[in-house]
């Protein structure tokens, strides 16, 4: 999570690529390609990548559409600077959360 999309992509992307791909190559699984990784931070994909906002509505989506009473967010990916997970920490509780909270609400 960062400030914009755009930021967190930016700094996720080396080590989502990195990692998927160790992983991959030792189960079969072609690299990851960009384009892949941007559809995965899309509202409709699997990874919950982008700015607080962003974060957010994508998280209360999920819950409204499942039904779902809590979420359990990973904050890490790979070797990402402990600063850049430490704010991605922070951002979660101050700004993610209270906001789906809202949504959920309203």
């Amino acid at each position: 999570m960062a400030a914009t999309d755009d930021a967190a992509k930016h700094e996720l992307w080396p080590h989502y690529q990195k990692v998927v791909t160790r992983i991959g190559g030792e189960r079969g699984w072609a690299p990851p390609t960009k384009a892949a990784f941007e559809a995965s931070c899309g509202p409709a994909g699997s990874l919950y990548v982008g700015s607080p906002e962003t974060v957010a509505r994508k998280i209360a989506a999920t819950a409204k559409i499942l039904g779902l009473s809590r979420f359990s967010m990973k904050y890490s990916h790979g070797e990402l600077a402990h600063g850049t997970l430490m704010t991605s920490i922070e951002l979660y509780g101050t700004k993610v959360m209270p906001r789906v909270h809202e949504l959920l609400a309203g």
